[in-house]
């Protein structure tokens, strides 16, 4: 187990600068998660920390010795990919063992530390097995095992559940908590799915054009984002945003009225200055169905999905469709009126750029 510290880390590519400045650190026995959109530089910042790709400038340190010019092997690290990159002509035990016996390692030695790799991994039954005989899952644990096996001070995870089912995802996400509990090994995992950040992480840093936008808990991400940028990336459905001003300030309670004429008192918003312009955020599971005289606005459904346990209703604005995430079952036509409550304790405000305004 180690800590990781990025200072400063920039990588260029010709003119090009895909890493902006960014600044990051990880404790050790931490389960972080580098989660953003496509092309945001979250694989080329892992790639950074596993020598694979060279840091332009800033430093890089594990347990505070400087790793820039370290070579990939000498760093202590294992790396878990995407395409799991299996030996196909290697049985399960060879590919797990396979680093220890390059090192020349003990055979005996060697079958017993495969073998109490495979237990942890359940996959014991497997071992005489050729890749092409496992399913997609079998196959990421014994990528998991080849790395675990070496004892790194970090793994590495690059995006490894993507090419897996949405049940085998589910399954694997609560292997690899249990492998963390039990290793409390430092572990830095990329995905595009905010869904498996919120999910697995103690801290998720949240990248955007080769910059972190915050860096937090998942719950403290979902409830207070930095921005905009972090509000609607982290949730599903994503954050609904509505345009509108600042009609009246009482005390701390702020009068705000959307540009669909909807007008709503906040309390706890004392930092807003009347006449102000600025954008509403409310997620879709804080508005809910209510009957007509409770209703803080009504809106007409163009489409409403229904799952069992939950009702999707997406409605016109003047602004982006917006979603509102109603429990239970309800059928609900194209051009209906829906009598919406609004959770305004849950409601965010952001700027005109998109920075948070916090309320007290």
């Amino acid at each position: 187990m180690s800590s990781i510290t990025l200072t400063n880390i920039r990588k260029r590519f010709g003119a090009l600068e895909v890493i902006k400045g960014v600044d990051i650190s990880i404790a050790d026995g931490e389960f972080a998660v580098f989660v953003g959109p496509s092309g945001c530089g979250k694989s080329t910042l892992l790639r950074m920390i596993a020598g694979l790709e060279s840091i332009s400038d800033g430093e890089f340190r594990l347990d505070g010795e400087l790793m820039n010019n370290v070579s990939p092997d000498k760093r202590g690290l294992a790396m878990v990919f995407q395409s799991y990159a299996l030996y196909p002509h290697m049985t399960v035990a060879e590919n797990i063992g396979f680093s220890l016996d390059l090192k020349g390692t003990d055979q005996a030695e060697i079958k017993r530390r495969v073998s109490e790799v495979s237990d942890k991994l359940q996959l014991e039954k497997l071992l005489d097995r050729k890749p092409q005989a496992l399913s997609g899952g079998q196959r990421q644990r014994v990528a998991i095992g080849r790395a675990i096996i070496k004892e790194p001070k970090v793994i590495l995870f690059d995006e490894p559940l993507s090419n897996l089912d949405a049940a085998l995802r589910v399954q694997m996400r609560a292997e690899l908590q249990e492998l963390h509990r039990t290793t409390k090994s430092t572990i830095v995992y990329v995905t595009h799915d905010q869904v498996e950040a919120m999910t697995l992480a103690d801290r998720i840093v949240v990248l955007s054009e080769g910059q972190v936008q915050q860096a937090d808990h998942p719950i403290a991400l979902y409830k207070e984002p930095d921005n905009l940028f972090v509000g609607q990336f982290i949730g599903s459905p994503k954050m609904n945003v509505f345009q509108a001003r600042v009609e009246a300030v009482d005390g701390t309670s702020a009068r705000i009225v959307t540009d669909d004429g909807w007008s709503i008192v906040l309390d706890r918003a004392r930092d807003v200055t009347v006449g102000t312009k600025i954008q509403l955020g409310i997620r879709p599971e804080d508005l809910s169905l209510a009957y007509p005289s409770a209703a803080d606005i009504t809106v007409r459904a163009v489409l409403s999905e229904r799952l069992g346990m939950e009702t999707y209703v997406s409605f016109q604005t003047t602004g982006e469709p917006a979603i509102a995430r109603i429990a239970g079952d309800h059928r609900i036509g194209t051009g209906e009126e829906v009598p919406l409550k609004i959770n305004r304790n849950a409601c965010h405000l952001f700027d005109a750029a998109g920075q948070a305004i916090r309320r007290a």
